[in-house]
């Protein structure tokens, strides 16, 4: 299992708690959305790049 990946994970929804919480603060809602967005699309294309390397692993194990 990574642990790196998932502190990394952890950190990206930490700036992005913290982030929205300033920008609906400062009554920027719209903002604050679109950077809860942005954090969510960047833990999914680590997430797909892993899945991607863990479907590699298996292609080159059964020589597919």
């Amino acid at each position: 299992m990574n642990v790196d990946l998932i502190f990394r994970i952890a950190a990206i929804g930490i700036l992005v708690a913290v982030l929205n919480q300033l920008l609906i603060r400062s009554g920027r809602e719209e903002q604050a959305m679109m950077t809860t967005l942005a954090g969510l699309i960047v833990v999914l294309m680590m997430v797909v790049r892993e899945i991607d390397t863990l479907f590699q692993t298996i292609k080159s194990i059964f020589g597919l």
